[in-house]
């Protein structure tokens, strides 16, 4: 029997329950919704920064490498050498500083090398169809990983006797050290991966053969040949390719004796090569780029901003918007190049062209010219596949189009960007796709989340706090192999963890519990699955005054409709 209300009988105790404020309720409700935060929406490898941050706050380091793992298996060394577009999204960037995550990302990999913590979900046995990944670098490593995952048989062909693919063979150490990459790689294999290197398609084992013996066949060869290069139709006698320049020195340890060097590009490859040359004691080196510096916004390089900047702090002359217009040859030998510069313009038909521009011309006097302007897929033992075409033409989950079965990723995939992170998102994506197809199963979207933008977040509940950067050697000291830019320390890890406002997601602060008037928010002793929060709205009480959406941080909560309440 209901409880007969007097006006006195509003104080006992208990009568508040009896008091059905929700029938006051009319338009809209409260709802918990899961939003993306700006990092992940960035992040081309598929991980959720804020996730794995959560956990690192209250000081468990392998929970949330176990977290970061589930999407990108190589942190330790993506964390060295990704363009980290989730720190140009990070919400926190518009109000004080974005969050390092590239140096956390790097701190929990390293952290997972030295307590050598085991791949999670790992399947002890293997129940699906055999899978072969040609190809080692990031793509096929990712690749070959989640489908161990998965709990295929997965086999590595690779022409290298090590995995790591160009990673390993042409981004300097300084950069990326060898025995990180090494490890890293090394523990994925170890997951139950057969690896067989010194094996090319083509010469030692035929697409055709691999087709026959496995289910499924995944392609990530990377760009190995060199896009032609000439200006104004004049090739040097004597041309030296970037790429091929950076293998040797990292072979070898030394380049040819020059004192004045251009570089031509914009990409990451031509500033190593430029930085590689500094190294080796050319006086001069000047790098020539049809783009802007990386924090111009109209036509930036591709190359990271960091290695630009610290490029520059070691002497390299960059020469932005700026192309070869000719080379000044002395019998067949460079001895300078003329410059002009550069202007990205809409022409008539609504595409972007490059226009130098009369009258800008300069010279520049140097020993040769080398061009570090990208690479495309070696055909050889793929004719069939490419059919003259540069890259493989792939879907978004890198499904080849008119060949079942087939499947491809990283630098060998039309639009590639060269980088490791979207690499290691292809191959990701790739296994999602091959374990759904050799099922019989329909291959599910990723669950798309909305988008949280910062005017949508309560900032007055957060406070400024610097940035953690890692430390970097001074320049007099950046020598031979060393490493330029070290890991974060623990404690400044924390701190970075503890930055992250948790966009999108329940920061457990109990606002909604504490304000709510009608006491319509009660507090369970667990998180809901699903839901990332302990917190669940008694409709019977919720009179939809919002005061629990107006104060919560981070726009978990949201007032919508009544009847999208279970939306």
């Amino acid at each position: 029997m209901a409880e007969r209300m007097t006006r006195g009988g509003f104080a006992q105790p208990g009568s508040a329950m009896a008091f059905k404020t929700g029938s006051w309720r009319d338009l809209v409700a409260p709802r918990h919704l899961h939003g993306l935060a700006p990092c992940a929406g960035a992040c081309p490898a598929g991980e959720d920064a804020q996730a794995y941050l959560a956990p690192l706050t209250n000081g468990d380091v392998k929970s949330a490498w176990e977290i970061l793992v589930t999407a990108n298996p190589l942190p330790a060394t993506t964390g060295r050498i990704c363009h980290h577009p989730c720190e140009t999204a990070c919400n926190r960037g518009q109000f004080d500083e974005a969050l390092a995550i590239h140096a956390v990302e790097r701190y929990l990999g390293d952290a997972a090398l030295h307590n050598q913590w085991a791949y999670p979900g790992i399947p002890q046995t293997t129940t699906e169809p055999a899978v072969a990944v040609v190809g080692g670098g990031p793509a096929g490593l990712a690749c070959a990983y989640h489908l161990r995952r998965l709990g295929h048989a997965v086999t590595i062909f690779d022409a290298l006797v090590e995995p790591g693919g160009t990673v390993a063979t042409s981004i300097p150490p300084y950069r990326m050290p060898k025995e990180i990459l090494q490890a890293e790689a090394r523990r994925i294999l170890e997951t139950g991966i057969t690896w067989q290197g010194h094996t090319r398609v083509g010469s030692d084992v035929d697409l055709d053969e691999l087709r026959r013996e496995f289910a499924a066949v995944f392609l990530a060869p990377g760009s190995q040949r060199t896009k032609p290069w000439d200006v104004a139709g004049v090739v040097p006698a004597q041309l030296h390719d970037g790429l091929a320049l950076l293998h040797t020195w990292m072979e070898v340890g030394s380049m040819p004796p020059w004192h004045k060097i251009a570089v031509v590009g914009g990409g990451n490859t031509s500033v190593d090569v430029a930085r590689a040359l500094k190294r080796c004691g050319v006086e001069e080196v000047h790098l020539v780029t049809h783009n802007g510096l990386p924090w111009d916004a109209e036509d930036p390089m591709r190359a990271i901003a960091r290695e630009v900047r610290q490029a520059m702090e070691e002497g390299v002359v960059i020469h932005a918007n700026c192309g070869a217009e000719r080379l000044l040859l002395r019998g067949n030998r460079i001895i300078g190049v003329v410059l002009v510069a550069m202007k990205k313009m809409r022409g008539a038909d609504g595409k972007w062209h490059r226009h130098g521009f009369p009258g800008t011309e300069q010279v520049l006097m140097v020993d040769e010219v080398i061009p570090a302007i990208g690479q495309t897929v070696d055909p050889s033992g793929f004719e069939s596949l490419l059919q003259g075409l540069d890259y493989f033409d792939v879907d978004h989950h890198g499904r080849m189009t008119h060949h079942q079965g087939l499947y491809a990723g990283g630098d060998a995939r039309s639009g590639s960007s060269g980088m490791a992170s979207p690499a290691i998102g292809d191959g990701r994506r790739a296994a999602a796709a091959i374990h759904a197809a050799l099922c019989n199963n329909p291959l599910l979207p990723e669950k798309q989340r909305p988008l949280v933008p910062i005017t949508e977040m309560h900032l007055q509940y957060f406070e400024t706090a610097p940035r953690a950067e890692p430390s970097i050697l001074p320049v007099a000291q950046r020598q031979g192999e060393a490493e330029i830019e070290q890991s974060l320390t623990a404690r400044q890890a924390l701190d970075e963890a503890v930055r992250c406002l948790s966009c999108g997601n329940c920061m457990i602060c109990d606002n909604c519990w504490t304000f709510c008037p009608d006491q319509a928010v009660l507090k369970l002793n667990h998180t809901i699955q699903g839901d990332g929060s302990p917190y669940v709205f008694d409709m019977a009480f919720c009179k939809g005054c919002g005061i629990c959406a107006n104060e919560c941080p981070t726009a978990f909560i949201r007032m919508a409709p009544e009847q999208d309440e279970q939306g």
